[in-house]
């Protein structure tokens, strides 16, 4: 049995919670909020016998065996290394954290302390991204030439709340862009050039971000994120002799149609019951079991890579925090 602790008790936590309910080897153990009642609140909902009003008292529970990190953007590094000093393995949502250099700190953090590290970047471990991961590896589709990947929701204009609040590290980029960028970096790697353009509300905050990426061998990354309309959030992975289409929403997607050139297509679906944020958890709890501090999917490199890649698009598209 993992002993799971969550920090942040909003809506990501709350999801998040109702998922780890559905895997038989976790139990909710704790939940920290920097409001007392709202921990409580928390604790009610789920039946989780430890309710903390700080952060810092999740320190107190030494039988503690992993902590899923779901406060705001700006808090992550902080909260991450109250944790990792605290020799306490930790699951941090993306993204990670602000920038590569606080990104670094936490990896060299958790390497030299031996803890278990990894960001949470769940459609990593969905069964649909695997399936088109696999598919493209094995060469269904002849080489990749390219990936298009869009983003996009209409959101409410609430200068206060995280999404337009830049002190807060909104906008469209770090809350939503992360996921074409993922998907870029999953089936092409790492670029050699990237350009850049974003569109900036009256919070000062990207209300729409444009990204071409190339690489090594020709291939091209067209992506796009936006706070201001819902698109159709596809992921298409253009190969030589076919096409790879991620479902709607790509990034939690339950199909994938295979499109052989002058063949039938097939589309393979992998329905679920749960928001989907089980998937990374129960690879967790396996890394745990397994006696790893870090996830063979999912690695503490290719969190430091992708944060460079949203540090590289940030400068290129003038988006500053």
């Amino acid at each position: 049995m993992t002993r799971w602790g969550i920090l942040g008790s909003g809506r990501i936590a709350h999801k998040f919670a109702q998922d780890l309910l559905t895997l038989p080897d976790a139990q909710l153990y704790a939940v920290a909020s920097s409001d007392q009642s709202r921990a409580d609140e928390f604790a009610r909902d789920y039946s989780i016998p430890h309710a903390f009003g700080s952060y810092e008292d999740l320190l107190t529970l030494t039988d503690l065996d992993v902590v899923y990190v779901a406060t705001p953007h700006v808090k992550h590094h902080e909260n991450v290394m109250m944790l990792l000093n605290g020799g306490i393995s930790v699951l941090g949502e993306k993204p990670f954290a602000m920038n590569s250099k606080q990104v670094r700190e936490m990896v060299d953090t958790a390497r030299s302390k031996k803890v278990f590290l990894m960001e949470a970047l769940w459609s990593r471990f969905m069964p649909g991204i695997q399936k088109a991961l696999e598919l493209a590896q094995s060469g269904t589709i002849g080489n990749v030439v390219s990936v298009k990947a869009d983003f996009g929701f209409k959101a409410p204009f609430l200068p206060d709340k995280r999404l337009f609040n830049k002190e807060l590290g909104g906008g469209s980029l770090l809350d939503i862009g992360i996921y074409p960028l993922f998907l870029s970096y999953l089936f092409l790697g790492k670029p050699t050039a990237i350009k850049a353009l974003a569109k900036f509300g009256s919070t000062g905050v990207d209300e729409q971000c444009g990204m071409v990426l190339s690489y090594a061998d020709g291939q091209l990354a067209l992506l796009d994120s936006t706070l201001l309309a819902k698109t159709d959030c596809i992921g298409l992975i253009q190969g030589e002799t076919g096409q790879i289409r991620i479902h709607s929403r790509f990034h939690e997607t339950t199909g994938v149609t295979l499109q052989p050139e002058e063949q039938e297509s097939t589309t393979l679906m992998f329905e679920r019951q749960t928001h989907g944020y089980d998937y990374e958890a129960q690879h967790v709890m396996n890394c745990l079991n397994e006696g790893r501090t870090e996830s063979p999917l999912w690695s503490l490199d290719d969190s430091l890579n992708l944060m460079d890649l949203l540090d590289t698009v940030g400068a290129e598209a003038g988006i500053v925090y």
